[in-house]
């Protein structure tokens, strides 16, 4: 896809090539966020502590499933991925595509790997990863996701399914922003096809903002800046100003980092929240390992949390900095690479071998 020519008012926006480093830091550093904060999600930051000690989780560890375990966050993810990668696809096969409705379709074959009927004959065939087993896997989805895609079309800001703002549209929209020449929008419309009210998609847009801008090397608070600035032109947007605003104000003073200021941010459950405790997160880490273990000690969202700053401090890092530990002990990390490597092939080199219709379906 082309670079960005400008969006904001007397703002270049041009954006470098990404590289395939920060393709795959991005999903597989959201992937181990996910994976971190799974165990403690639901679980208050005193009973973390009791069980975990003072700190807090600082390893993969077994809760309601294997330690190493990615959640709902991480599939959704990967299906965006897919669906971005199908849509290109039937681009190059037709001339035209709308990438909102093929990731419906994509969204479809997450929702079958969650046990719900999918009508395949009315919809277009599934790609490959319905069929990993990784993937065939029940873990906590949201609820708002199951119902809104279990509609016969898609939700969108016209025409809302609901007025949810739950954190379940800006938790998988990371590969927008690795592909996108102008992720804002396309990240908004992702988001909506489930979630309908506006806090609930301009997060998403200004996530995919964010992730496209530090995997092409720029600061994360400028990065902010300028997201809180695109949404401000949208209708609803003063909740998402508002917590992105705060993240990056408590991550500007002197303050000690840990639970008690990220809880200062809420608890993750809805999207501006979500994105903001992730923000704060990563501007105030030292590494990777440092970011995504303040994002999931706390009493909220732990997954959601973790796997956001996962894919914006992958991004921004790359995959080395990734600790070694945590990228072999991931359970699935070869899906979550293999996906990575098909978007690299498909936006980050030219795509010059012909796409297999039955992996990538141009639906």
């Amino acid at each position: 896809m082309s670079p960005e020519t400008g969006d904001a008012p007397g703002r270049s926006t041009m954006l470098p090539p990404i590289t395939a480093d920060r393709i795959l830091g991005c999903l597989l550093g959201g992937a181990v966020g996910d994976a971190l904060g799974a165990p403690v999600e639901f679980t208050s930051l005193r009973d973390i502590r009791a069980e975990h000690g003072d700190l807090g989780v600082r390893d993969f560890v077994a809760g309601a499933w294997p330690a190493g375990t990615f959640t709902d966050d991480t599939q959704m993810t990967l299906f965006t991925a897919e669906g971005l990668i199908r849509a290109e696809n039937r681009r190059r096969t037709t001339g035209q595509a709308d990438p909102a409705h093929v990731l419906w379709h994509a969204y479809l074959g997450w929702l079958d790997t969650q046990g719900e009927r999918v009508p395949w004959d009315e919809t277009g065939p599934p790609g490959w990863l319905v069929k990993e087993a990784v993937l065939q896997a029940r873990r906590a989805p949201g609820t708002t996701c199951l119902a809104a895609l279990s509609r016969r079309a898609p939700g969108s800001v016209e025409r809302p399914h609901n007025n949810s703002k739950g954190c379940g549209g800006v938790m998988r929209v990371a590969p927008i922003g690795l592909v996108g020449a102008d992720p804002f929008q396309p990240g908004i419309a992702a988001a909506a096809i489930t979630h309908g009210h506006p806090s609930g998609y301009l997060a998403a847009g200004c996530f995919a903002r964010l992730v496209a801008r530090v995997s092409r090397g720029h600061d994360l608070r400028g990065a902010a800046v300028e997201a809180i600035e695109l949404a401000s032109a949208r209708p609803g947007a003063d909740e998402t100003g508002a917590a992105l605003s705060h993240a990056m104000d408590l991550a500007s003073r002197a303050d000690t980092p840990g639970p008690r200021v990220v809880e200062r941010l809420g608890a993750g459950w809805i999207a501006e929240e979500a994105l903001a405790i992730s923000v704060y997160s990563a501007l105030v880490a030292h590494d990777f390992a440092s970011g995504v273990l303040l994002a999931v000690n706390h009493s909220g969202d732990s997954d959601s949390t973790g796997a956001i700053t996962g894919n914006l401090l992958g991004a921004a890092l790359g995959f080395e900095a990734i600790p070694i530990g945590w990228r072999r002990r991931l359970g699935g990390h070869e899906v979550v690479e293999g996906v990575a490597g098909d978007l690299v092939q498909q936006f980050a080199e030219p795509a010059t071998t012909p796409f297999d219709p039955d992996r990538y379906p141009p639906w």
